[in-house]
């Protein structure tokens, strides 16, 4: 299942994102804001996504949307299971699927245009990760430092 949030400075692209996630035909849920609340604060929504996605990390994923992007991404990655990639551009995108299978993608709504958004969401959503032996033993590697701290 794919989640998706964001604060007030991420909504307008937020609902962008889902009209061309319907056109996509990706089956997702709108974890909030489901309303502009000009005065609402970005870690509560990218908790609720996070923990989503957390409930099986290898097969739930998240998008979060704020201003910057640095915010929800900070908080989706304390969250054990959580490997979130905050995403400029498409190449960063299909890396951070192809060598870090991330299954949360932070977007800098003040940073990026609708068009670029979109062509991130559909190259991050699209992109395999490559199971290659040197980024499984990586992941393999951050899974215990999750566990040891």
């Amino acid at each position: 299942m794919l989640y998706i949030g964001s604060d007030h400075r991420g909504y307008n692209l937020k609902e962008t994102l889902k009209i061309y996630l319907r056109e996509l035909n990706c089956v997702f849920d709108d974890l909030g804001a489901k309303e502009l609340i000009p005065d609402d604060d970005y870690p509560d929504y990218a908790l609720m996504v996070a923990q989503k996605v957390a409930e099986n990390p290898d097969e739930n994923r998240g998008i979060l949307i704020c201003g910057a992007g640095v915010g929800v991404d900070i908080v989706a990655n304390k969250i054990k299971g959580i490997r979130s990639a905050l995403c400029f551009d498409i190449k960063q995108a299909q890396a951070s699927r192809n060598d870090d299978n991330t299954n949360v993608l932070s977007l800098p709504a003040d940073f990026i245009s609708e068009d670029l958004a979109k062509a991130i969401v559909k190259t991050w959503l699209e992109t395999p990760f490559s199971n290659d032996n040197r980024h499984a033993r990586r992941i393999e590697k951050i899974k215990k430092i999750e566990k040891d701290f």
